[in-house]
């Protein structure tokens, strides 16, 4: 189970950097994706709690 974990991590990695060098520009895309789906879910945590303690 560990060495299949492993496995992926290197696939995961090699895909991520593949994309990086391939393409900069769609993989910056990709993050700032990534980074506004955390901070929509961090605002919709944030609202919740707002209103549990209201």
């Amino acid at each position: 189970m560990v060495q299949t974990k492993k496995i992926a991590l290197f696939i995961v990695v090699v895909f991520v950097l593949y994309t990086i060098i391939n393409s900069p520009e769609r993989a910056a895309d990709l993050v700032q994706v990534g980074f506004e789906g955390i901070s929509s879910a961090a605002q919709g945590v944030g609202e919740f709690m707002t209103e549990l303690v209201n």
